[in-house]
């Protein structure tokens, strides 16, 4: 499937359907719709980041969490993100996820393309070794909390705006 082919679902601030749109389309009109988002921690407690691959229609080359994406019409959040992990990361999760939180964001990206987003945030604990596409991961890594927030800080256009609004609120409630 292409990005024109993949549908996501439109939703209103409290996440309730209003409709479906191509993907690509909702990045150019700035409709929010569903994503859905995962950190992953190692039994170190490092952060599994991958930074996206060069031909990525938008934010390509940024590091970002361990995997993201948009549920298809009627597939839950959390089956969602494990689909994707595996076709992103070649990882897979057999147990729940810890739900972190829910929230919404608007962000203006490269080529005139937005996120308006309703994301979803999972977290879990996982020592696999990621196997990654190499269509959707150009590279990645684990690094720890204050070595990413120093990082964040000092080279904040090397991220992608949404990690960066997850990383703000992650670090909001470990005070």
């Amino acid at each position: 499937m292409n990005n024109e082919d993949i549908q996501v679902q439109l939703v209103d601030q409290n996440d309730n359907p209003i409709g479906q749109m191509e993907k690509l389309q909702a990045h150019i009109e700035a409709k929010m719709h569903r994503a859905v988002s995962l950190l992953i921690m190692n039994s170190k407690g490092e952060w599994l980041l991958h930074q996206r691959a060069e031909d990525k229609y938008h934010s390509p080359n940024l590091w970002t969490n361990a995997c993201c994406t948009h549920p298809l019409i009627g597939e839950n959040y959390e089956v969602a993100i494990k689909r994707r992990l595996i076709e992103e990361m070649g990882i897979e999760i057999k147990g729940e996820l810890k739900h972190e939180l829910d929230f919404t964001y608007f962000a203006k990206l490269n080529d005139n393309l937005f996120e308006h987003e309703y994301d979803r945030l999972f977290s879990t604990i996982c020592d696999q070794e990621p196997n990654p596409s190499p269509i959707e991961v150009k590279d990645w890594k684990y690094i720890s909390y204050e070595e990413l927030k120093k990082d964040i800080h000092n080279n904040p256009n090397n991220y992608t705006e949404w990690f960066k609004i997850i990383f703000s609120k992650i670090s909001d409630k470990r005070k």
